[in-house]
């Protein structure tokens, strides 16, 4: 028998897996419809052998314990399908590296999602598009055009992103582990599964359907799945098929540590998905019915979406124990509150089990604030790009104290005059953008100004206050400063609103509604996620590794800025372009890298002086129980693997979109110059903290201790 790589690890399952009674009939449907589609006997992929041996009629009787015997088939063809195509484009395009042909191939497969059933669909060439054909044709009637729009996207990009893994394959390359999350929610499939559990369950209401805390729903339970399925398939995967794309080896490498302790970690970063899944559903969930004022049967609606999904991930457990498919000799009984039996077992494993779990969970909850961390530690940054500042740079200086004093933003007892100069935010400005014309710059640094200004008033105003009511609101009132398509704006009543409704009228002038309500989205998303700070921090919860870096792009206004950039491009460039996996993985490279820049300047302000809970160290040192130097060693190690990703997408990932979508000249050159911006962005982004008195030791100590304003916020009420 082959050796196994490591030992699976005990996996945190505290709810049981229940089967389906229609079991058999799914199985016996789903190996005829099989047959039926050409997938056995002559496919090439499978016999009769393989398909009974992988046994997907026992996952989706696992997976989806309550639905009836139609829907349960239904369901299990859906999986049949696309455990056939990860085969089929493995077989037919990674074992041969064929990336055109596996291109081609992917690119029909939309056809035969029309959300239009009277759309003609093309003859099918393969066992995959004609197992699509059918499967489409027979599950959308039952289903609202949203989800239809929604299942849609989320199968494209499970069909689409193995060109990602087929071109890793390629180069021999692995990727960190902030990519491979994101690149593996869309490989693995686990948003199509959700899409299906609506299908078996509830269809979630349109109005909260991509809310924060549906998508974290949709997320975690896309990284349970995935990752679980990780530490099973590494085998078959890694040493037999060759594949780079799997969270084990992704750390291994990452850490240079050996398979054990990786799958270890894996296993870690599973379970908090999991803690991050109950957390949502049982705290953000409720509150966002409450806000959005769910119908009764949208509340119920949402309730059986989460237990579905809950389902899915022991149902999922549970198959991958017994499955062929995957290296489950030795694996640890997964039953939860049942004592296993058998040699090597006994009530203190289960009892070990437990309190683990249990201590993983309250760690998040009991740091304590204020501690003394010393000066932040600078380690030696990499930084390819050259500074470059604009030259209108100290003009700037004095145009934005005017207008920071005529918004009123230096009257409300947050900031002063002495803390504007010590910011020095037109410098950011001068080295993100060193061809803006003055105006351009003025209007980039106050922009700096206002959206720092806000991300430090939340914590301060409300967060002392513990008045999560009046941040909501105060949210609220901001997005309303922003008129989309002519409606009234709202009549500002403090500085944030004031500078808000100032940089809005400027900033969209001569933009379409289209693109306002893009910057928009943008806007809301950064001032939503101050709330998600100020949430977590009246809890005192250390965010979850995967949920904190993926809001730290919000709250320091990614989306924003990034709006900003692409709309100085014009129009040469599509949208569709920008949508891109390889455009959003290498905004997102550069996104990280400056979130956590800013988290190791910002540590010892952060931590000592504001008893803050928000910083990258501090999240990487509660999570694996490590202290402030070695913490600092990963984030920095993360942190040059996010920018060697940056610097791989634009030389290697860019040339193939440009080709995919056959892009002009003048897109071409705007991409480049749009990848140049990026370039500046980063280097004046460090060039600022290193020249700033907001970070550095001296100055915290005279001027960061925690004070209250000495009124409170002017935010109208009722």
């Amino acid at each position: 028998m082959t050796q196994q790589p490591f030992e699976l690890p005990h996996f945190y399952m505290p709810y049981p897996a229940r089967l389906n009674p229609h079991v058999d009939e799914a199985r016996a449907h789903s190996t005829e419809w099989a047959r039926d589609m050409g997938m056995l006997e002559g496919s090439g992929i499978w016999e009769q052998a393989d398909l009974d041996a992988h046994d997907y009629g026992l996952l989706c009787a696992y997976t989806h314990p309550d639905c009836d015997g139609p829907a349960l088939s239904l369901i299990t063809d859906w999986y049949v399908w696309v455990f056939f195509f990860d085969d089929h484009f493995l077989e037919i395009f990674k074992r041969t590296q064929d990336r055109a042909g596996g291109k081609a191939y992917l690119d029909r497969l939309p056809l035969f999602m029309p959300m239009d059933l009277s759309t003609p669909m093309p003859e099918p060439q393969n066992p995959v598009e004609a197992g699509l054909a059918d499967l489409w044709t027979r599950t959308v009637p039952s289903m609202s055009a949203d989800w239809r729009r929604r299942f849609a996207v989320a199968t494209e990009h499970l069909l689409n992103e193995s060109l990602w893994e087929l071109s890793n394959i390629n180069e021999g390359r692995i990727a960190n582990p902030v990519e491979y999350i994101e690149m593996r929610r869309k490989v693995g499939g686990a948003p199509w599964s959700a899409g299906l559990v609506e299908y078996a369950t509830a269809e979630v209401p349109p109005s909260v359907a991509g809310s924060r805390p549906l998508r974290v729903l949709m997320e975690t339970f896309s990284d349970g799945v995935h990752l679980r399925n990780d530490l099973f398939s590494y085998q078959r995967e890694v040493e037999d098929e060759g594949e780079l794309s799997n969270g084990v080896l992704v750390l291994e490498t990452f850490f240079g540590c050996t398979t054990q302790e990786a799958a270890d970690t894996v296993n870690d970063v599973l379970t908090s998905r999991l803690h991050q899944f109950e957390h949502t559903a049982l705290t953000e969930v409720p509150a966002l019915a409450l806000e959005q004022g769910l119908a009764p049967d949208e509340v119920t609606a949402v309730a059986k979406y989460t237990q579905g999904l809950q389902d899915w991930q022991s149902g999922g457990h549970e198959w991958h124990m017994r499955s062929s498919r995957y290296m489950n000799a030795r694996a640890r009984a997964s039953k939860p509150w049942q004592v296993p039996t058998g040699p090597g077992t006994s009530a203190a494993d289960v009892g070990a089990l437990l309190a683990s779990a249990g201590a993983e969970r309250l760690r998040a909850y009991t740091h304590v604030p204020y501690q003394k961390v010393g000066p932040s530690r600078l380690p030696d940054f990499s930084m390819p790009f050259q500074l470059a500042l604009s030259p209108h740079l100290e003009g700037a200086r004095h145009r934005l104290t005017d207008w920071v004093n005529a918004m009123g933003i230096l009257q409300e007892g947050v900031w002063d005059e002495d803390k504007l100069a010590a910011y020095d935010l037109p410098l950011c400005s001068a080295g993100i953008d060193p061809d803006a014309t003055a105006e351009a710059l003025d209007l980039s640094s106050q922009w700096l100004a206002w959206g720092t200004y806000g991300d430090d008033y939340y914590p301060l105003v409300f967060g002392h206050r513990r008045d999560l009511a009046a941040a909501r609101l105060t949210t609220e009132r901001l997005s309303a400063c922003m008129p989309v398509d002519g409606e009234e704006a709202a009549v500002p009543v403090n500085a944030m609103e004031r500078g808000l409704t100032d940089l809005w009228a400027r900033t969209t002038a001569g933009m379409t509604p289209d693109q306002r309500r893009t910057l928009k989205a943008a806007i809301d998303v950064m001032t939503e996620s101050w709330v998600w700070e100020l949430s977590n921090q009246l809890q005192n919860r250390i965010p979850d590794p995967v949920d904190y870096l993926e809001m730290r792009r919000a709250t320091f206004g990614a989306d924003l800025t990034m709006s900003l950039c692409r709309m100085g491009h014009g129009a040469a460039v599509p949208p569709q372009v920008y949508r891109s996996g390889p455009v959003r993985s290498l905004e997102n490279a550069a996104v990280d890298y400056a979130c956590l820049l800013n988290d190791v300047f910002s540590y010892q302000k952060e931590i000592e002086y504001e008893g803050e809970i928000h910083n990258a160290i501090l999240v990487v040192q509660n999570f694996f129980g490590i202290d402030y130097p070695t913490a600092l060693g990963v984030v920095h190690d993360l942190m040059t693997q996010r920018m060697q990703q940056f610097e791989h997408v634009a030389a290697h990932e860019l040339p193939l979109v440009y080709e995919d979508f056959g892009l002009s000249e003048e897109a071409r050159e705007a991409m480049g110059n749009y990848v140049l911006d990026l370039q500046n962005w980063m280097a004046g982004i460090l060039n600022w903290h290193r020249e700033v008195d907001r970070y550095k030791a001296d100055y915290l100590a005279r001027r960061a201790h925690g004070f209250l304003p000495d009124r409170p916020p002017a935010v109208p009420v009722g």
